[in-house]
């Protein structure tokens, strides 16, 4: 059971978009998790319409659609005939007022564990973006430092100047030459 909840809490995440900075849940994706027509879902909605101020719904305009279509696949025919709608987690919440399936009580607990999920997860990436900017800090404090032994690495990786005079003693006696013995083949 608990493997199935990962598998389902996965195919909704894949469904929750970041759109005027909020994280949504399309209309008919949202149908798709019910199991019910979009047409009864936007039904059910516009008759509990005052369930659903501005914050935990709105309609995106005709960019954001255009926009959004190009990340999911959609029917070259039939089409819609209005613009989609966007759930917010809180409208998302209230979905569970409106539809009194069991089905939808058991993705509303399923969908809220995905918004979740991803709230931790972006409370993980936000602690690593601050913890890096206080490294870039530290780094930027420290620049002349890091400079400074970068150019000595650069001095000691160059090929030496011939021109130095070499290390060591020099003897001041002529170099004698040893004469090499040929051997005999046999």
């Amino acid at each position: 059971m608990k493997g199935k909840n990962i598998i389902v809490v996965e195919r909704i995440e894949e469904k929750i978009f970041l759109i005027r900075n909020q994280k949504v849940i399309i209309d008919f994706h949202l149908a798709g998790l019910y199991d019910i027509p979009t047409k009864v879902l936007i039904q059910a909605i516009k008759r509990n319409a005052t369930r659903f101020p501005i914050d935990f719904m709105f309609q995106l305009t005709q960019v954001e659609f255009d926009n959004l279509r190009s990340q999911f696949v959609t029917s070259s025919w039939g089409g819609r005939r209005y613009l989609a709608y966007a759930f917010t987690e809180q409208g998302v919440a209230m979905m569970s007022s409106v539809l009194h399936s069991e089905r939808a009580v058991q993705m509303n607990i399923a969908i809220m564990r995905a918004f979740v999920k991803l709230r931790d997860i972006l409370s993980t990436h936000k602690e690593l973006a601050k913890k890096l900017d206080e490294l870039e800090y530290k780094i930027s404090r420290h620049d002349s430092d890091i400079q400074t032994l970068f150019n000595a690495m650069r001095r000691l990786m160059r090929p030496s100047d011939k021109s130095k005079h070499p290390i060591g003693f020099i003897v001041g006696e002529p170099k004698v030459r040893y004469k090499t013995l040929k051997r005999k083949q046999t």
